[in-house]
């Protein structure tokens, strides 16, 4: 069983950083999702993907998935970078 934990980035449709210090650990997919032969939707019978668990820190995440051994890839926050203009720039 391998997860990654990553830190949940800022909704990009929103200017509000809510939920933004987050730390999700999210099980990788242990079998490929297939049709359903009488409705067509997408499926498995993995149900370790639609569990996502939070936590307030890396560490934490990381604790718990050596706790119950579980493979993890930490994938770090990019840094953010902030392009400051004026309102004036937008008309030249």
């Amino acid at each position: 069983m391998s997860a990654r934990i990553y830190q949940r980035p800022k909704n990009a449709m929103q200017s509000g950083k809510a939920r933004t210090g987050d730390w999700i650990l999210e099980f990788a997919p242990a079998e490929a999702k297939k049709p359903d032969p009488l409705m067509g939707w997408a499926g498995s019978g993995d149900t370790q993907v639609q569990v996502i668990l939070k936590f307030a820190s890396a560490d934490e995440a990381q604790a718990y998935a050596d706790k119950y051994g579980i493979a993890v890839h930490v994938t770090p926050t990019p840094p953010r970078r902030l392009k400051l203009q004026s309102y004036a720039d937008n008309f030249r």
